[in-house]
């Protein structure tokens, strides 16, 4: 047989973007740090700054800092000012690294591949055997990381922009209806709601017991909690009837079961009612979706997504990446006439969907 040919030219270029991608894990590690030593907060509208100014306002060790602060440089994530020997921050990158309020910050999404590091003698098995992975079986970072990847999101989009592309829905959200929040985790989207709508009644589900506890304390720091509850409890089995509105907030695709969690919505639905969907973006087609974003929903999707759903029956599993007309068929299979996309974002699609 001929030996194998390589092109030099796209071995250099494939061995770049592999190099590219490994610094970029190597930084991801040097972005947690920054945000919980609270060095980016300190150099945020500070202008230029030294490695011992800065050491003097997080309180750390000037040394640690100073190499931390090159990483940053090297990787464009802070601009070094080699005349005066000092490194700013700029408002564009405090933005994505300082502000918890910013919708773009980021720091806390790098727990996701954290945990799943942590959990990767957990994913080697479930490889090996197709036996699943549950939610609450991950590392502890993965629930936090997970809502706070999201929450910035929601608070920016959710009210301002997603309720209102929905027929008729704020209308009756001001009016007072009861509403079912499915796979809440820590209650972001449901307290937020709650905030905007003070006289509807907000109902917060999900199976992970320890993400119910925090959506329980955010909604009491947040002072709503006398118009919210939550409860575990599997999507294909919460109480309650007649909801105008059940939403799903980045959750169908974790379930083993989705119909069965769609026709449990048709029945605690109000005849009038409206479901909301919202899913990771992504296209209908494989070759389709070839982007960061999608790669990085894929990721997730293997060792967190799609093991979950594997461990909780596995009859149908959705994956991190559906596209919109799967989707649609599980709606259509569980007895729902309607379904359209009424908004979308770079990481969401957000879906109507009514009887």
């Amino acid at each position: 047989m001929d030996a194998t040919v390589i092109d030099s030219t796209k071995l250099d270029a494939f061995l770049a973007r592999a190099v590219g991608d490994l610094s970029a894990g190597y930084g991801g590690v040097m972005v947690s740090l920054g945000s919980k030593l609270g060095l980016y907060k300190a150099m945020a509208g500070a202008g230029p700054i030294s490695s011992t100014e800065l050491a003097a306002r997080s309180g750390c060790a000037e040394r640690y800092v100073r190499e931390w602060l090159n990483a940053q440089a090297a990787g464009g994530y802070v601009d070094y000012h080699a005349v005066s020997d000092t490194y700013e921050l700029s408002p564009e990158q405090a933005l994505v690294l300082a502000d918890e309020h910013s919708p773009v910050f980021i720091p806390n999404a790098w727990q996701v591949p954290a945990s799943m590091w942590f959990d990767e003698d957990k994913a080697i098995e479930a490889f090996r055997t197709g036996k699943g992975v549950a939610w609450g079986g991950h590392d502890g970072r993965l629930y936090c990381g997970v809502a706070g990847f999201y929450r910035n999101a929601y608070r920016a989009s959710l009210v301002a922009e997603w309720l209102p592309a929905l027929d008729g829905v704020v209308e009756r959200l001001e009016a007072g209806i009861d509403v079912a929040d499915v796979g809440c985790g820590y209650g972001h989207s449901t307290v937020l709601m709650a905030e905007a709508f003070p006289r509807s009644r907000f109902h917060g589900f999900d199976v992970h017991a320890a993400s119910i506890d925090e959506a329980r304390r955010n909604a009491e720091e947040a002072g709503v909690s006398g118009r919210v509850t939550f409860q575990v409890a599997r999507a294909a089995e919460y109480s309650g009837k007649n909801f105008g509105l059940i939403c799903f907030f980045d959750c169908l695709h974790d379930m083993g079961d989705p119909i069965a969690a769609a026709r449990h919505a048709a029945k605690a639905l109000a005849p009038d009612g409206t479901v909301m969907l919202v899913e990771p973006f992504a296209n209908d087609r494989v070759e389709d979706n070839v982007s960061p974003v999608a790669r990085l929903y894929y990721a997730a999707s293997t060792t967190l997504c799609c093991a979950h759903a594997i461990s909780d029956g596995g009859h149908l599993v959705l994956g991190a990446q559906a596209g919109e007309a799967r989707l649609a068929e599980v709606f259509r299979k569980a007895g729902f006439t309607r379904f359209r996309r009424a908004a979308e974002t770079p990481f969401n699609l957000i879906l109507e969907v009514r009887r």
